[in-house]
This record gives structure tokens, C-alpha cells and sequence, in this order.
């Protein structure tokens, strides 16, 4: 009766000091048939009471970090739906800006077309102002020939007109110097009509050259003439290919120039060569014994305008012989060690499609 029992299990969660327990209120209370019957001891039965709370809770956590990477997969199967649907409509912008794009610079080219036509008719000089594709490239802008404006009918005067028309002029010449004068003075003084202003002539460069690309579509001997070939070559022109005389009866085969890729100097003053009119020359790459008819890009077609690196591409409608600007740029026309056919440093070439070349022949004068 003088010992006692202290409960050797107290919990984590409880920081109580039990007191002392007689042993004969253990016997009274839990009597011995306690251990038979449930085969398990006190100790154990307090401590299995004491720890369900802390596994259920164990079991909420790990239910609760489960459900959390579950939300967490959803919303990044969510974002990446999302990602996918946004891409999708933004390329289905695209291509529709794209359409509409088109279809305005289609619009814009016709009417610019309509404008430069209008402008041409009236005699305004045109500016030629490079695309963005020549830019890109980096060469310069094509030139808008200036056709002649045709005189309507009734501006041709009658003979009966011209006579008094002569009359007078023939009056204003009989007349003294002294009435002259103040004619001159005219403009200068704002009665008469003012002068138009004079166009500035671009510098003498290879961009006063018209070469296009060209295919010979039919080819024949000069009738009076043994070393020369009578060429019909097609340059993408509405009025149907040029004739051209080429004196390459010598070097290339006639076998070989039929259906043949060329470049073509078209604006040379037509010139009669043993009586038929030759309209255009073939550039090629020459020395004293041998002759290579400079080829285009393999993609080129006829009618593309070939561009020199550096040099705006300003032609003349025709070359005007007195000026010799063929003859001033010929010396520095020539192929490089890689066969290209270059003015000085600036290369032949179809903007978007490649460069102009020889087939074999290097650092000879092209002409």
C-alpha cells in the first residue's frame, strides 16, 4: 500500500505532471482480467488513444498537397490551351492583314501606274524612285521612259493656215534689232510665258546603260554577211522581240545561240548593218581570241532589268551618239576573278535572282 504507480506515457501535447496513483485503485478500476481480455497492456491502450488525432491529421495534409498538384497540372494544361487557341488567332490575323495588304498595294500600283501614264502624257519629268525591293537589294530605281506626246489632229496646221503663219514670221524678222529687244525682256519682266526649267542630265555611268535580259528566239546567218548572226530576241516588250546583228558566227555555234538566255543593251541608237536594222546589242565577255555571251540568273526571264551595285539605274530612252557615253563606260566594263561581269567595283546583277556571269572567261573586257 505504501508504493505508488506514476503513468509512465504522458503526450506530446500535454505538459501535465500526474500525481501519484495507488496501486489498489488500479486494482479496483482496471482489474487484472483487463489484459486477458483485450490482450493489449495500459500503456498501450493510452498511447494508440493518444496518437489517432496525429495520423488523421497526417492523412488531411497529405489529401490536401495532393489536391494542390492536381489544381496545379489543370492550370498549366489550362495556360497552354490558352497559349495554343492565342497563337491560332493571332496567325489567322496575319494572313488577313496579309489579303488585305495585297489588295491595297495592288490598288496603290494601279493607280500610280494611271498617275505616271497621265503625268507622261502632259510632258512632266518623271523622278524614279527605287522600290523596297531595289533597296533591299541594293540597287537603284527603274526609270520611267518618257514617251512622246503625240500631236493631237487639230493642232497640224492647213497650207492655208501656214501661209500667213510664214507671213508673219517673215514680218517679225524684217523688223529691227531695237523692236527685238524688249521681246527678250519679256519673260524677265513676267508679260511672257516663263521659261521651262532645265532638267539636270544625270552623270555618265553605267546607269545611263538600258540592259534587260533577253531570249533569242530565233536565229539565222546575215544574207550578206559571213560572220554575222541575225537575231530576233524576245526582251518582255509588248511590241514584239528586237532584231539584233551579232558578229558571233566565229566563236558560238548556231546551234547554241537558238533559245538562248542573253543580256541585251537595248538603248543604242538602231544602226543598218549590211542593210538590215539591228536594234539592240548582245554584252559579252570578249578577248581577241575568244568570245562568251555573258549569261543571266538561272531564274531570270525576259524583260528583267539588270542593275549595276552602286549605280542608280537612269537609262536614256536612246542613247544620244554625240555625248559618247557607251564609249566613256566601256573601259571599266569587265568580268572579275569569279566571272561576274562588273562595272568598276559594282557587279551585274537581277535584284532577287543573282548576279550576271561568264562561263569561263575572267578579268577580260566585257563588251
Amino acid at each position: 500500500a505504501s508504493s505508488t504507480l506514476r503513468c509512465g506515457y504522458v503526450p506530446w501535447c500535454f505538459n501535465i505532471a500526474f500525481p501519484p496513483i495507488p496501486v489498489s485503485l488500479l486494482k479496483v478500476h482496471f482489474p487484472r482480467t483487463l489484459q486477458p481480455m483485450f490482450g493489449v497492456t495500459f500503456g498501450t491502450v493510452v498511447k494508440r488513444i493518444f496518437s489517432v488525432p496525429r495520423l488523421l491529421k497526417m492523412s488531411d495534409l497529405q489529401r490536401i498537397l495532393s489536391n494542390n498538384k492536381a489544381a496545379e497540372e489543370l492550370l498549366e494544361s489550362l495556360k497552354q490551351e490558352l497559349k495554343v487557341i492565342k497563337n491560332e488567332q493571332i496567325q489567322r490575323k496575319i494572313a488577313m492583314l496579309q489579303t488585305e495588304n495585297e489588295t491595297l498595294r495592288r490598288q496603290v500600283d494601279s493607280c500610280l501606274k494611271q498617275l505616271v501614264s497621265l503625268e507622261v502624257a502632259h510632258g512632266k519629268v518623271q523622278i524614279p524612285v527605287p522600290t523596297p525591293d531595289e533597296v533591299r537589294a541594293g540597287s537603284g530605281p527603274a526609270t520611267v521612259k518618257m514617251e512622246p506626246v503625240a500631236q493631237p489632229p487639230a493642232a497640224k496646221e492647213s497650207p492655208k493656215e501656214q501661209a500667213p503663219a510664214k507671213a508673219q514670221q517673215q514680218q517679225s524678222d524684217s523688223k529691227p534689232p531695237k523692236e527685238k529687244k524688249p521681246k527678250k525682256e519679256k519673260p524677265a519682266g513676267g508679260e511672257g510665258k516663263p521659261a521651262a526649267p532645265a532638267v539636270e542630265e544625270p552623270p555618265i555611268d553605267v546607269g545611263r546603260l538600258d540592259m534587260r535580259v533577253g531570249r533569242i528566239v530565233e536565229v539565222s546567218r546575215h544574207p550578206d554577211a559571213d560572220s554575222l548572226y541575225v537575231e530576233k530576241i524576245d526582251c518582255g516588250e509588248p511590241n514584239g522581240p528586237r532584231t539584233v546583228i551579232s558578229g558571233l558566227v566565229k566563236y558560238v555555234p548556231i546551234e547554241e545561240m537558238q533559245n538562248r538566255m542573253v543580256v541585251a543593251l537595248c538603248n543604242l541608237k538602231p544602226a543598218k548593218m549590211r542593210g538590215i536594222l539591228s536594234e539592240a546589242m548582245v554584252m559579252c565577255a570578249s578577248t581577241p581570241d575568244r568570245v562568251e555571251i555573258l549569261a543571266p540568273p538561272a531564274d531570270a526571264v525576259p524583260g528583267d532589268l539588270v542593275h549595276v551595285e552602286g549605280y542608280p539605274r537612269v537609262p536614256d530612252s536612246v542613247m544620244n551618239p554625240k555625248k559618247k557615253i557607251f564609249e566613256t563606260v566601256a573601259p571599266d566594263l569587265k568580268t572579275n576573278g569569279e566571272l561576274v561581269a562588273c562595272y568598276k567595283e559594282g557587279s551585274f546583277v537581277v535584284p532577287g535572282k543573282g548576279p550576271v556571269k561568264a562561263q569561263t572567261l575572267k578579268n577580260v573586257q566585257v563588251k
